[in-house]
């Protein structure tokens, strides 16, 4: 948008708000379209970014197979949207294809060690058959196609009940709640700021790398450490309670963005702290504003329909 692009946002809010770029509505370039990809979308563009997918663990499962509805048939209906007008799809694949990943740090090259019926495989799966899909158009069809392997993200504007450990640490910590880790809190992440990975897939989508790259901060941290660095960026007398471990939950995750270094120029430069404090100001906002305009339905008396009789 700040660039002059017009820009067609296509969205079924399945997990998105309308709130989030409300700031953009009205803007002469800009339009919003509420729309779900598993349906076909004809319109004029010259570049798609293709992003639709619900990402956080309890949103994909709540609904496995709308997730991989998303990822496969919503993919095919882009890639033939892109095929169609002659437009560059880049395809927002995940960390997730590598699986529970038994190399360290995670490579463009490595397979991945994934479990096909597992809780996340909706996921997993559906973001490897999108990687599939791509590579086919290209062959087949001529179609330009990017994929971004994005790692951890977070920022304003993610959802705050998303589930995901920092959206989870930071509610807790500012409602006052335990912190919950899942196992022994051993097991690491990477996280990166969203303007981090905005200029990463804007970089791969102008450039002339049709390869998967990892678009991630191999800035690697335990859970543990998660979850006291935002109890202390809070300020929170909050404890920390420990519970099982998930299923299937990676206990290593890193990306090796070498490639990205190297082809795209590209790293991430907003440090872990100052995203955090972004973060955990946007939550304070989102919970003020939750507060202040709860609607409460009041219940409304019963009409009674005049002259007309009824028989039981």
């Amino acid at each position: 948008m700040m660039d002059g692009h017009e820009v067609t946002v296509v969205d079924n809010f399945f997990t998105g708000r309308k709130r989030n770029v409300e700031h953009w509505i009205g803007h002469e370039n800009f339009e919003l379209i509420n729309h779900d990809v598993v349906e076909p979308l004809y319109i004029e563009v010259d570049q798609i970014y293709h992003l639709a997918s619900p990402a956080s663990p309890p949103n994909y499962m709540y609904n496995p197979i709308k997730t991989l509805k998303t990822n496969t048939i919503g993919t095919l209906n882009m890639l033939g949207l892109a095929k169609r007008v002659g437009a560059r799809l880049l395809l927002a694949s995940t960390s997730e294809v590598y699986g529970d990943p038994e190399v360290h740090p995670q490579t463009e090259d490595y397979w991945g060690h994934v479990n096909p019926i597992g809780p996340r495989a909706c996921y997993d799966e559906g973001k490897r058959v999108a990687e599939t899909m791509c590579y086919a158009y290209m062959k087949q069809e001529g179609v330009e196609v990017r994929v971004a392997r994005i790692f951890n993200t977070f920022g304003p504007r993610m959802h705050m009940n998303d589930g995901r450990v920092v959206s989870n640490f930071i509610l807790q910590a500012l409602q006052g709640e335990p912190l919950t880790v899942y196992g022994s809190g051993s097991q690491t992440r990477a996280f990166q700021y969203v303007s981090d990975l905005v200029n990463g897939l804007v970089a791969l989508m102008n450039s002339n790398v049709s390869s998967p790259v990892n678009l991630g901060n191999p800035e690697e941290h335990t859970i543990l450490e998660f979850a006291q660095l935002i109890k202390n960026l809070v300020g929170s007398g909050s404890e920390i309670q420990f519970l099982s471990e998930a299923q299937d939950d990676p206990q290593k995750r890193k990306p090796d963005i070498k490639k990205a270094k190297l082809m795209l120029g590209w790293e991430p430069v907003v440090p872990l702290e100052e995203g955090l404090n972004k973060a955990i100001h946007y939550f304070r906002k989102e919970l003020e504003y939750q507060a202040n305009n709860q609607y409460i339905p009041k219940p409304k008396p019963a009409r009674i329909k005049k002259g007309r009789t009824h028989h039981n």
